[in-house]
């Protein structure tokens, strides 16, 4: 059985900790939209930090990725039960970053006529 939005919400709300507001809506495409905002940074004037990620489990993850790395860098000291998935964040981030710089090398490779595409 699927979890309900508010169900998501709340578990979310206790996993991000006290600093975290979560609101999960649903998208024109019928996905849940999560955003994660932080009750004491602002940026552009008043507005809140947030992360914010569409899509099933993989926006959760996402949101909830760029919010470990917000409370490492900016609120080093607080305590939150998501920083336990720290490490699983870092290496989500680092195989991204990987996957991004061998699509450039690829079409970079392709922009060079005579040259044969670099293998990974």
């Amino acid at each position: 059985m699927t979890a309900s939005r508010s169900a998501r919400e709340r578990t979310a709300a206790a996993e991000a900790g006290p600093l975290a507001t979560v609101k999960i809506d649903v998208g024109a495409d019928g996905q849940f939209v999560y955003k994660i905002s932080c009750s004491e940074c602002t940026v552009k004037g008043d507005r809140s930090w947030s992360a914010y990620r569409p899509g099933g489990d993989n926006g959760f993850m996402g949101a909830m990725d760029r919010w470990i790395f917000h409370l490492k860098e900016k609120h080093p000291g607080a305590d939150a039960p998501c920083l336990a998935f720290l490490p699983e964040a870092q290496r989500r981030l680092h195989e991204r970053r990987q996957a991004q710089d061998e699509g450039a090398t690829r079409s970079d490779d392709a922009s060079r006529p005579g040259r044969p595409p670099t293998r990974g």
